[in-house]
């Protein structure tokens, strides 16, 4: 992270939470697809939700600090 500024870094430091939390969350959906189709089917509306909503604090976050880019 050479180059940037102490705040940068704290924003590029955040800017990674928000993706590992997609990351965690295709990660379930994964593990449904993989293991349990047949019995967990029924949670995959609930978790696309989630990603989509994950997603979407993503491109904002990004947005919002250009330099992240």
């Amino acid at each position: 992270m050479a180059g940037l500024t102490e705040e940068q870094k704290e924003k590029k430091k955040e800017l990674a939470k928000y993706k590992r939390k997609v990351v965690e969350l295709a990660g379930v959906v994964h593990d449904i697809v993989e293991d349990t189709i047949w019995t967990d089917y029924d949670k995959l509306p609930d978790l696309s939700e989630k990603i989509n909503v994950a997603m979407k604090d993503v491109i904002d976050f990004k947005e919002q600090h250009p330099f992240l880019k």
